[in-house]
């Protein structure tokens, strides 16, 4: 399986082997319930909050639902508990915390205005030189 990999991640460390398992288990749950537009954001080198970001897009609220609970259940089948679910009730934006990795599950709308993807892979800014010219 491919990982559809942010490409402005480019340099960013791979997934790491300890989560790989957990990352396919997700990516299984997203795709086996025809999710859109996923994106695996490995964070590790510029977070301690995880080590991966799973972003997809469901077209409706019930369908944003229905792969957060197939995620869920599909993990625990896997043995992967979720530590923290937020978003079911009005399913806009499902976020399913496994700790090691955090799984975003929004509708097109919500993932554009938010837009997670461009938060967490723009490059630090790059501090001004100082002018040579001026004391220090």
């Amino acid at each position: 399986m491919t990982d559809p990999v942010n490409p402005l991640l480019k340099n960013a460390k791979p997934i790491s082997l300890e989560i790989r398992p957990l990352v396919d288990a997700i990516t299984e749950a997203l795709e086996s319930l025809k999710a859109q537009n996923i994106v695996i954001l490995p964070i590790g080198d510029i977070s301690s909050i995880a080590d991966a970001m799973i972003l997809a897009s469901g077209t409706s609220t019930t369908h944003v639902k229905a792969i957060a609970d197939e995620v869920i259940e599909h993990c625990k089948t896997a043995g992967y508990n979720p530590i923290g679910i937020e978003g079911k009730e009005a399913a806009e934006w499902v976020l399913v915390d496994f700790d090691d990795v955090i799984v975003h599950i929004m509708l097109p709308a919500t993932r554009e205005f938010y837009d997670i993807e461009r938060l967490w892979t723009a490059r630090p800014p790059v501090k001004p030189e100082k002018n040579k010219s001026q004391p220090r």
